[in-house]
């Protein structure tokens, strides 16, 4: 029995079908997030109390809508370069396959690495919950250094553009490249973040978040300028099927929830820090490079990479949604905006009871609709691109980018996106990956930490 009362199966199977329409829709629409749905639930949950429908519910709808954002929101990121925090580096390889005539394909990937998370958390949130909780408060502790080794690693892996005949002082150049660019980003995003308030939105759903015009101008429209530069077209897509070994496919799965199940547990971090997390485990063999510089022509190879780190980064985020859970179960902390309102709403979950048992339930079977719905959308939404013009796409795309930024963010929003999308250029022209100007985020949570 639930301390809530007598469970109803039918509003429980209502409630799921719910959240999970909610996160289709915050999936697919860039700028609306989980915590504007979770703060409008949040809002209602007293008109829907005097309808008979228990705060339990409630709270299912809110993660039912987390789950399935995360599966839904690699479609814009692909598609229309507007990727939301936790999607930001899938934009270039999401990117690369779509020009290749692959979109398709790196929908299903994504699909496939987010269903996969779910089947990792199932199997490892016990042991991992005992292990990060009787980890937690060290890892707490040195969490900075943790991330300071992070950046150290990013910029010391750094190749640069392969050219033959260039001297071994190279890399260096191109390590002080990435240097730059981290910094650059970093320092974006601690006056960002310290200026948040300015932000004056036209469009209220809740908080505005600034990193709606940092992120879609960094990894967004930098990214649609450059290519309009290149004038490309959308090519003819090369069919559905999964073309990548199954050991890129669980190491990506395996990666991807391991990195989104450990920020799960840590303060002030989101999902797009293990992000970058696992690009660092993303094996490259010599040529393979998808970040838009390699000089080497074997497009399998090329191609591999990126079709793995769709896998990881849909696992990260899927991940990251469930140990949220689990996290606010095990220690009692809210990591994300969603679990915030839940643990009002609920003041807590213990583990072990018929809530975390009904709650689990709601994931798995959100999971199963959104893994449909996912390919369902993915198959069809290139096909209809393909036929469009791309630069007209493109020029479009940006002018709804811009609008999105001034209408949640406002006029001050709509400057930092300017300031992020020339930063967010830098990268490419330099030669070095773009995964650096995740300093907008990494360097603000050091400095915090430190």
């Amino acid at each position: 029995m639930s301390p809530f009362g007598e469970i109803s199966f039918q509003i429980f199977i209502l409630s799921v079908i719910a959240g999970y329409f909610l996160g289709v829709f915050s999936g697919l629409v860039p700028g609306i997030h989980t915590n504007n749905f979770a703060l409008v639930l949040l809002a209602l949950s007293p008109v829907m109390s005097d309808y008979g429908i228990p705060v339990f519910y409630v709270a299912v709808m809110i993660l039912a809508n987390s789950v399935a954002h995360s599966f839904h929101d690699i479609i814009p990121a692909i598609f229309l370069g507007a990727p939301s925090d936790d999607m930001a580096l899938a934009v270039l390889p999401g990117h690369t396959l779509l020009l290749e005539g692959r979109g398709a394909e790196a929908i299903r990937l994504s699909a496939l690495g987010s269903a996969g998370s779910v089947a990792f958390a199932a199997v490892l949130a016990l042991p991992l919950s005992i292990l990060f909780k009787s980890a937690y408060v060290m890892i707490q502790s040195y969490l900075a250094w943790i991330l300071i080794t992070v950046v150290i690693v990013m910029i010391l892996t750094e190749k640069g553009e392969s050219v033959a005949g260039q001297g071994s002082l190279s890399r260096w150049k191109f390590r002080f490249y990435a240097l730059l660019v981290f910094l650059l980003s970093g320092s974006l995003g601690v006056i960002a973040f310290n200026t948040e308030y300015l932000m004056n939105p036209v469009v209220n759903l809740g908080e505005p978040s600034i990193l709606l015009p940092l992120l879609s101008g960094l990894f967004g429209s930098s990214q649609l300028i450059i290519s309009l530069m290149s004038a490309p077209v959308i090519p003819a897509q090369l069919g559905y099927r999964i073309d990548l070994e199954r050991k890129r496919i669980f190491r990506g799965i395996f990666i991807g929830g391991l990195s989104g199940s450990f920020v799960a547990w840590l303060p002030g971090i989101s999902s797009s820090v293990a992000t970058v997390f696992a690009r660092l485990f993303i094996r490259q063999e010599p040529g393979e490079e998808w970040e838009g510089y390699s000089k080497y022509e074997d497009p399998v190879s090329m191609l591999d990479p990126a079709k793995e780190f769709i896998v990881s980064v849909s696992g990260v985020n899927t991940c990251n949604a469930i140990f949220a859970l689990v996290a606010l179960a095990v220690i009692g902390k809210s990591r994300n905006g969603a679990m915030v309102v839940v643990d009002g709403l609920l003041g807590g979950i213990e583990p072990g009871t018929s809530v975390m048992i009904l709650f689990l339930c709601a994931v798995s079977l959100t999971a199963l609709f959104s893994y449909f719905s996912t390919i369902y959308i993915g198959d069809r939404v290139h096909s209809r691109l393909s036929d469009l013009n791309y630069p007209v796409l493109c020029y479009t795309v940006l002018a709804v980018l811009s609008i999105i930024v001034v209408l949640f963010t406002g006029t001050y929003g709509i400057v930092i996106f300017a300031i992020s999308t020339s930063v967010g250029m830098l990268a490419p022209f330099l030669k070095v990956r773009k995964s650096h100007a995740m300093g907008v985020i990494l360097l603000p949570v050091i400095l915090y930490f430190v």
